[in-house]
């Protein structure tokens, strides 16, 4: 099997897995993410296998999505083997799918081109005006409030406090969207980001204007 088949067949199986996800993590947004890490792979000359690859599963054995990662993980080597990808090629997926998750800034440190592209890409898909659709779908499917103004702004969190504090959909704003601007990896990644980021914050300036009626 070629790598235009296997990554064929990753899209219907990754498809199938999340079409009906509704926390902003769905299938869509898998596509997005491999469209741009497609996009930024080019530029940064990253392998292209490997970035769409990961770029397809990075959110199967995702921790907001899943109970049991464990479980997660091993069916996507299940996968994985049963389209024949080789065991190298396997390592730099598994890398990259089990190191780019924001998760309150404790990230790890990412050791390839492919991976940085990666979660470039999916950084890039958390701002601007999709990211604050997704924000805002979050946080309803979390059962957390549009905005609070009683609620302070959380730093320095742990990731148990990062998952299930309490929180609204423009707090993540300042606890992660607009941070992002600043930990994306690639130039390529940077210049976009600038732009997003600059539409949020027009986009928050407008939403107090409201929130005040005036």
């Amino acid at each position: 099997m070629n790598h235009t088949e296997m990554i064929n067949k990753t899209e219907i199986w990754v498809k199938e897995q999340l079409f009906d996800e509704k926390s902003g993590h769905d299938w869509y947004h898998i596509k997005r993410v491999t469209n741009q890490a497609i996009v930024l792979a080019n530029k940064e000359q990253a392998d292209l296998f490997i970035v769409t690859m990961a770029s397809l599963l990075h959110d199967i054995a995702d921790d907001k999505l899943i109970e049991n990662e464990e479980k997660a993980l091993n069916s996507i080597k299940e996968w994985l083997d049963s389209i024949q990808v080789t065991p190298e090629e396997q390592a730099l997926i598994f890398d990259i799918i089990q190191s780019i998750s924001f998760k309150a800034g404790n990230g790890q440190l990412l050791r390839t081109i492919e991976a940085k592209v990666v979660q470039d890409a999916d950084r890039l898909d958390a701002i601007g005006a999709i990211g604050i659709a997704r924000a805002f779908t979050y946080s309803g499917q979390k059962g957390q409030a549009m905005y609070d103004p009683t609620i302070a702004v959380r730093d320095n969190m742990t990731l148990e406090e990062y998952r299930n504090g309490k929180s609204s959909a423009v707090h993540h704003f300042y606890e992660k969207l607009f941070k992002l601007k600043d930990l994306m990896n690639t130039e390529s990644a940077k210049e976009e980001a600038e732009k997003r980021h600059l539409f949020m914050e027009e986009f928050l300036e407008q939403f107090y204007r409201e929130w005040e009626g005036v």
